[in-house]
């Protein structure tokens, strides 16, 4: 799995378990000195200075963890988070004049800031210094600015150049305490550092896996009460927190307040030193939390009735607008809809005047950035990422809208084919599933972005049991060869009831339960167990392939036929004697294209790993 993955060496793999320290950001963010000299002044002279973040996890952490620093080591910070009803994303003219008015002339921008030109223009006429520091996409002309700290400005390879909005706020703070000699400034950053990074899918490569890997084990004893009470309100009193309870627990939490509430809560949260207000703060985001998933549920309801109830004629990108779905939650409902129907998915929501604004969400492979870009011309506003993306449109241009994106949908369909394509990384029998493996595995952590828990699968597994659980969730007992796995899957859309042979994919997981521990199968896709043959799509090419004894047949479409055979052991490579190759004779047996389809057809199979 980690050969695949492109950690070929001894090397790359020792820097996956134990990556090197962090080179010093100062040789990589050319205005970080800028930015310390001004706030070092700033601590120095008991200034009150103004931090613009934004309403998700990343920008209320890194909001939160720059409140924190500069209060202490002497600076009077204020949070300045816009509203996701009122003010929409990012930095504002009206909050620039308001801060102003209250006699603020330093601002730093956490996660935002780069795209709000006009409000930078406001600030530089004011006379108002600003430090940005965002990793969003740059746009072709930079705002003015005092100093800016950006991933994208660091050296090619920068070990710095994943970070989210936190990691340059940490960054940032970091080097802050060191020029003013107080360590003791940076306490608890780090925590917040971990939440941000994991709630905002940073990619866990260079600093961030360094970083995460350190502060991650201190989570559960955080000198941050906020965080101490959101582990008790979210259940993990008595379970070690890792990326996985950051991500489904904690961040949730957090984020919901943004969606639906004021993120000031949040900056309270974790910057207070008052246990018993943190709890009671640590309860206003769980009642955030319910709220977001009696909306989530109800929406997506709605959606999916409205999707079925065209039948057949389902789009091939799914544009659904209704005027009282709440914005706040419309990207977790796309993001579930694009699960269950394999195709992009925009929701609509009225912004009032007779615009509507859209999260879109697209599944791997369809670029949601491009096809709205295609479309400018018909839309208000619009931006994202190939994954992820927003626009707002009048209401009496939405049905052209539909059209041309349903256009672009169809033809990538077209191309790709209906249904979701689930690829597992090695084939894992059930034996070898145990606690000394599940240990190795937990040498790979922490996962994430770029470094994804490891996708198994495992054929020819026996349906023992099955049934619905409440929430549509569909658990699972699996035998193979006399060992015996529990699987759940999580808000199961396919078939209710299971054949009596599955082959399925999933990823490993230590289920914890009333004080138990047990290993279980978190079920990706269920397939039914076939014949030893499987039809193979290489391209445009299709490959008929079968067991053939102790090897495989492969046919092409012209009738042609391959043999392969397993390897001799001087001819192995780092797979060993379980690897197979076209066979000697063959007039092209050494060609690479040959040798890899032959081990494709091997591990579709499932005869190697």
């Amino acid at each position: 799995m980690l050969q695949r993955r492109g950690f070929d060496t001894s090397e790359a793999i020792g820097d996956l378990l134990d990556p090197p320290q962090a080179p010093d950001p100062i040789d990589h963010f050319a205005d970080l000195g800028k930015a310390v000299k001004r706030l070092r002044q700033a601590c120095q002279a008991g200034e009150a200075v103004a931090i613009c973040g934004d309403y998700d996890a990343d920008g209320m952490t890194s909001t939160a963890l720059l409140v924190g620093v500069l209060r202490r080591l002497g600076a009077r910070p204020q949070a300045a988070i816009p509203s996701r009803q009122e003010d929409g994303y990012g930095l504002n003219t009206a909050m620039v004049e308001r801060l102003h008015g209250d006699g603020i002339g330093l601002l730093v921008t956490v996660d935002n800031g780069v795209a709000a030109r006009e409000a930078l223009l406001r600030a530089q006429a004011l006379g108002l210094d600003v430090i940005l520091t965002d990793h969003h996409s740059l746009p072709d002309e930079l705002p003015p600015f005092l100093a800016l700290l950006h991933p994208a400005c660091t050296p090619e390879g920068s070990p710095y150049r994943g970070l989210a909005g936190v990691g340059l706020a940490y960054v940032l703070g970091q080097a802050l305490a060191q020029a003013l000699g107080d360590q003791q400034g940076l306490a608890n950053a780090r925590d917040l550092f971990c939440i941000g990074t994991i709630a905002d899918m940073a990619p866990l490569t260079g600093v961030n896996r360094r970083w995460l890997m350190d502060g991650l084990p201190g989570l559960k004893g955080s000198g941050l009460p906020g965080l101490q009470a959101l582990q008790q309100v979210a259940g993990l009193d008595d379970s070690p927190i890792d990326a996985g309870s950051v991500g489904f627990q904690l961040a949730p939490r957090i984020n919901a307040v943004g969606r639906l509430g004021d993120p000031q809560l949040v900056v309270d949260l974790l910057t207070t030193a008052d246990e018993a207000e943190a709890l009671e703060l640590a309860r206003a985001c769980e009642g955030y939390n319910r709220q977001r998933r009696e909306l989530c549920e109800a929406i997506e309801a709605e959606a999916v009735a409205l999707v079925e109830a065209d039948g057949e004629r389902q789009s091939a990108f799914l544009l659904l607008a209704q005027t009282h779905w709440h914005h706040g939650v419309i990207g977790i409902v796309a993001s579930r809809l694009v699960e269950r129907f394999s195709r992009p998915v925009a929701l609509l929501a009225s912004e009032g005047d007779g615009r509507l604004r859209a999260s879109v969400r697209a599944p791997a492979g369809f670029a949601a950035d491009q096809a709205l870009k295609n479309c400018h011309d018909l839309l208000l506003r619009y931006g994202g990422h190939p994954a992820a993306g927003g626009f707002t449109v009048l209401a009496e241009r939405v049905a052209e809208l539909h059209e041309r994106l349903n256009g672009l949908a169809s033809e990538w369909l077209e191309r790709r084919g209906e249904g979701s394509i689930v690829e597992p990384e090695a084939l894992l029998p059930f034996e070898q599933i145990d606690r000394p493996f599940w240990q190795q595995l937990q040498r790979l952590e922490p996962f994430g972005s770029a470094m994804p828990a490891p996708l198994f699968w495992s054929n020819h597994c026996e349906v023992v049991e099955q049934r619905e659980l409440r929430g549509g969730h569909l658990q699972l007992t699996l035998d193979q060869g006399g060992t015996r796995c529990r699987a759940i899957a999580w808000r199961w859309q396919g078939p209710k009831q299971q054949p009596a042979k599955v082959d399925v994919a999933f990823r490993l997981r230590n289920n914890r339960w009333q004080g138990e521990e047990r290993l279980q199968l978190e079920v990706v896709a269920l397939r039914p167990s076939g014949s030893d043959e499987v039809c193979l799509q290489r391209s445009q090419r299709l490959y008929w392939c079968r067991r053939h004894g102790d090897g495989l047949l492969i046919r092409n479409a012209a009738g042609e036929e391959l043999l392969g055979r397993p390897q001799s052991p001087p001819a192995a490579s780092a797979g060993g004697d379980n690897n197979l190759a076209p066979c000697s004779d063959h007039p092209q047996a050494s060609h690479p294209y040959l040798r890899s389809l032959v081990q494709d057809a091997a591990m579709a199979l499932g005869m190697v790993a």
